[in-house]
């Protein structure tokens, strides 16, 4: 064979899997607009922690909460739509009963909050945080109260007021993990007394003044743990599951169930347990067990992209890919059937003078003594998509069976709004491992977690070691390749754009296209704005579209009705008037001038009748 015949086959063979690489990557969605809808979940809601910073210059404005400008300005883009968490720092508080013009500010401050959220129709989470000085059992505002009939009483005061006489819509969470030394300095058994203080307190108020008042909890730092460290193998012996047995005994009020997930995994909530189900289902389980209604709301209060450093470039730098995690754990949270969850946070957070502790907010800061010195992250960008969506979701539509590219497809009246996402979890090996490793059995499961410890999962990853070798159980092994397959197929595309085809059915008239788009064009800080605007017409019912979707990207389209251009007539050119001719008007008959010159007006009219008389 020549060299030409060779180049000429070698690039036939060439464009062959080219084309069957491009074709593998394909993606074809429709969108029929007349099929059915449900009210859009509070799953996809723009809802927020407002924690931020972490410390303020300015004494009477919380500590805990993120600064006065970028509440307002989230306020002013997106306005309070959804569900919002406040810790109400009680420590903090009694700091200040020495100067009582100050407490009495500082509790403005949270309760103006409360109130611009309250009044927008939506949900107050405030979590009750810290002891008072001189009431815990350790002088620290992590302590559990020595005198759980004070506390009580304290926390009565706060929820009479905000509650039962200002009648804000606020659900009180007892505490935030508690299951920590970091945040919560006693026993298990002492959270439990804590939050049977608030409960009585509730209940107390709820039957003087005849009204419901949520109450729930734990805040546990994952569904599964306690304090002293549990892990998925055993969630029974969980603080949620000591809570809700708890809360039975005692017929205490429990009327959600609460708990932080941090995470790269978008599927975290779909991870299975050793009982053969998913920890919500177990979840909900439990709460039927005992005698709780088994649809009680659950809440994800805190969750984030997270890695378990403090500082990620994926949160700053290459904020694109935070941002994009968003959606696909939002889509995730709604199929484990999550009712509510909450983005921490509003803002970076710092709890120490030397610097940012935490990059996890939407809007990063430097400290200033000058002023706000600070701006938003493309993950901001995300919660401003989320409150376009309409209000009104389509249910089969919205799927695409794809690992990493999904989709929100929504209606409000004549508009139509379509969230776009692609996401490939970075560390989807352990990941993957990590959903599936309670299914596994005792011996099992240590083999795996060896294997997890040492250094032959990367050599695994690296294909230096082939499973089938591992002197692990069959079941192991199963794991590990079906895990490898998920790994090398997110390695295909971590760098492959996406092409998706997009139609759009039973439309008619003309539209206006708007799309907004965040990818690794734009990693940090971009402004809000449309990357592509048009005018699209609906030809015979249908419109389709072709769209790029890079890696860690996220798009959101937005189709609304052309408004109908009034025709206005054109103004005809001289040649084509046609011109009357003008009539002739008959000659005016001109009245008698009085002359008034030199005279009085009596004399005038005695002339003009002398004249009338000759």
């Amino acid at each position: 064979m020549d060299l030409k015949k060779y180049f000429i086959i070698l690039g036939v063979i060439l464009l062959f899997f080219g084309y069957a690489k491009a074709e593998d990557v394909d993606l074809e969605f429709t969108l029929d607009t007349s099929s059915s809808t449900i009210a859009l979940p509070a799953i996809f809601s723009p809802a927020m922690d407002l924690s931020g910073r972490g410390f303020n210059s300015e004494l009477t404005w919380p500590q805990e909460l993120a600064s006065r400008e970028v509440i307002e300005r989230w306020n002013s883009d997106i306005g309070f739509k959804g569900m919002y968490r406040l810790q109400y720092n009680l420590w903090e508080i009694g700091q200040l009963k020495k100067n009582l013009q100050l407490q009495r500010k500082l509790l403005a401050n949270y309760e103006s909050i409360i109130k611009k959220i309250s009044d927008a129709g939506q949900i107050v989470i405030l979590d009750i945080f810290s002891t008072p000085q001189g009431q815990g059992k350790v002088l620290d505002k992590k302590s559990s109260p020595v005198d759980p009939k004070a506390f009580k009483a304290l926390v009565k005061n706060y929820i009479r007021h905000l509650s039962c006489e200002k009648k804000y819509n606020i659900w009180y969470e007892v505490w935030t993990a508690p299951d920590l030394d970091i945040f919560f300095l006693g026993r298990q058994q002492e959270y439990l007394g804590l939050y049977k203080a608030v409960a009585e307190a509730v209940r107390e108020l709820e039957s003087e003044y005849r009204i419901h008042i949520p109450l729930g909890g734990p805040s546990s730092s994952w569904w599964f743990r306690n304090s002293e460290g549990n892990t998925v193998i055993t969630p029974e012996k969980s603080l949620i599951y000591e809570l809700i047995k708890f809360c039975y005994h005692y017929k205490l009020p429990l009327d959600f169930i609460s708990w932080h997930a941090y995470s790269t995994d978008p599927r975290t909530e779909k991870e299975m347990t050793i009982y053969n189900k998913t920890s919500v289902a177990l979840l909900r389980d439990w709460l039927s067990y005992f005698s709780f209604p088994k649809d009680m709301p659950l809440i994800v209060d805190e969750w984030n992209y997270d890695s378990g450093q403090n500082v990620l470039a994926e949160r700053k730098e290459k904020a694109y890919v935070g941002a994009s995690f968003i959606p696909a754990r939002l889509r995730r949270m709604y199929e484990a059937d999550i009712n509510y969850q909450l983005f921490f946070s509003l803002e970076d957070f710092q709890d120490n003078l030397e610097g940012v502790a935490r990059n996890v907010g939407a809007f990063w800061f430097e400290p200033s003594e000058a002023g706000y010195a600070g701006g938003s992250k493309v993950i901001y960008n995300v919660f401003r998509m989320l409150a376009k969506l309409g209000s009104a979701m389509y249910i089969s539509p919205s799927k695409i069976n794809d690992e990493f590219v999904g989709m929100v497809a929504t209606r409000s009246e004549d508009n139509f709004a379509i969230l776009i996402y692609n996401y490939i979890d970075p560390d989807i090996l352990r990941s993957f491992l990590s959903r599936n490793i309670a299914t596994l059995g005792d011996g099992e499961r240590k083999a795996l977690l060896d294997i997890v410890k040492s250094d032959v999962l990367e050599k695994i990853k690296r294909k230096e070691v082939d499973i089938n070798s591992l002197r692990t159980p069959g079941k192991t092994k199963n794991l590990l390749k079906r895990s490898l397959d998920v790994f090398e197929s997110s390695q295909r595309l971590i760098d492959l754009p996406r092409q998706l085809k997009l139609e759009i059915k039973n439309l008619k008239n003309d539209y206006l296209y708007t799309r907004y788009s965040i990818d690794s064009a734009c990693g940090f800080n971009c402004e809000f704005a449309p990357v592509e605007e048009k005018s699209i017409t609906f030809s015979e019912g249908a419109y389709g579209e072709k769209l790029t979707l890079k890696p860690y990207s996220v798009h959101l389209i937005i189709l609304k009705p052309k408004p109908v251009e009034l025709k206005v007539a054109p103004t005809p050119k001289p040649e084509e008037l046609e011109v009357s001719p003008m009539p002739i008007a008959a000659p005016e008959k001109k009245e008698a001038v009085i002359e008034t010159t030199n005279t009085t007006v009596s004399q005038a009219l005695q002339n003009a009748t002398a004249t009338s008389a000759k």
